[in-house]
């Protein structure tokens, strides 16, 4: 395993230890970090692709597609993802968390699998064109 494959690794366990659980929301339950992170074993991402345009202001538009299920026995009233973007040399360049499931579009219930879409134009030109990691960062239950 290369230093930067090692380092992304090690990158995101400690996101997923760090951010299990801090998101909140006052409608719903935080989870405990406990409670997160044995919970997070049960949603699962799939289709996920990337698609970029340019605006007619010469912006790129970077949109990432996919569906989250819910595998566990838990609804869920949102559910956070951390996105990370990296250059060629495997620095950081933009980290953000997006909520790509949220109570005012009806949340995840047990067995259910939803789409989602995150835009993303704030990019900085050093970005490496490659897929960001993701890794779940936090879920608030019903």
């Amino acid at each position: 395993m290369s230093m930067l494959e090692m380092m992304r690794v090690a990158y995101l366990i400690f996101v997923l230890v760090a951010l299990t659980g801090c998101s909140g929301d006052s409608a719903g339950t935080a989870a405990s970090p406990e409670e997160a992170k044995a919970y997070i074993q049960s949603l699962g991402l799939g289709e996920v692709e990337m698609n970029a345009a340019e605006s007619f202001g010469g912006q790129q538009l970077v949109e990432i597609t996919g569906k989250v299920t819910n595998r566990g026995d838990r609804s869920l009233r949102k559910v956070d993802l951390n996105c990370v973007f990296y250059d060629p040399y495997g620095q950081v360049v933009l980290r953000e968390t997006v909520p790509i499931v949220r109570s005012d579009r009806g949340g995840l219930k047990p067995g259910e699998t939803k789409p989602f879409r995150l835009p993303f134009d704030n990019i900085p030109s050093s970005w490496n064109q490659s897929m960001p990691s993701m890794v779940m960062a936090g879920v608030v239950f019903d």
